[in-house]
């Protein structure tokens, strides 16, 4: 082989682990804990933050981020962006909150069949809870049957203040495997791979600001590009 093929194909070859790493996310087992909004329990010093992306080409983002944990019971997901002011008028859960300030997580645990989860959770500590379809494009999100008991999510969200304004705010959540009924692949185990991201809205320029993990460039329900969790 020619050295200047053998030195393409190392090309290739790197630059393919440079995606591989990096739309590949580690996932660390942990004990459980309760959350408060505010991330503060130990067990989230053991996993770096992970930063989102500018989705929106043109129109400024705050800084976002985010942890993800995983334990026999459940995931565990904290959330953090830096931010001047809450915009949203969504007050109740199931509301449609994606047309306000929103953290957002979708899993996707079987690749192989179009279902998937998604979750919205806003400042004001109100959820939207969807078990979506998506067949061809067309998606539409149902909320899972029996959302009550032990098959509610744990959550709590924190605003950050510094000499009276605000600075960031924060969601902590708690997925219960019992939730992701009837999807496969779950719960996942060491070793399984699951399809996922993670996004957020911010309206405070009065347009939709997006930020994510794996960058899309239309809706948040391209599952096909979603980057993968590893559960280690």
């Amino acid at each position: 082989m020619k050295r200047s093929a053998l030195f393409f194909f190392l090309f290739l070859g790197l630059i393919a682990n440079i995606f591989a790493a990096t739309d590949t996310l580690q996932v660390l087992q942990t004990s459980d804990f309760n959350v408060n909004g505010k991330g503060s329990d130990a067990a989230w010093e053991k996993t770096p933050w992970v930063n989102m992306q500018n989705s929106s080409p043109g129109i400024d983002t705050y800084s976002s981020q985010f942890k993800i944990l995983y334990s026999e019971k459940g995931i565990y997901v904290l959330m953090e962006g830096d931010d001047q002011k809450i915009t949203t008028t969504y007050k109740k859960d199931f509301d449609d909150l994606y047309k306000g300030d929103v953290f957002e997580v979708f899993f996707h645990p079987n690749p192989k069949e179009p279902v998937y989860f998604e979750y919205e959770i806003n400042a004001l500590n109100k959820e939207l809870v969807l078990l979506v379809p998506n067949f061809n494009k067309k998606f539409f999100g149902w909320i899972p049957w029996h959302y009550n008991g032990d098959k509610k999510v744990q959550k709590a969200v924190s605003i950050t203040k510094e000499k009276g304004k605000m600075k960031k705010w924060s969601a902590e959540m708690f997925f219960p495997y019992t939730l992701f009924n009837p999807l496969d692949n779950t719960p996942p185990k060491q070793n399984t791979h699951w399809r996922a991201n993670f996004y957020r809205l911010d309206y405070d320029s009065e347009k939709m600001a997006k930020s994510a993990w794996i960058p899309v460039k239309g809706t948040f329900h391209e599952f096909e590009k979603f980057g993968y969790l590893k559960f280690n």
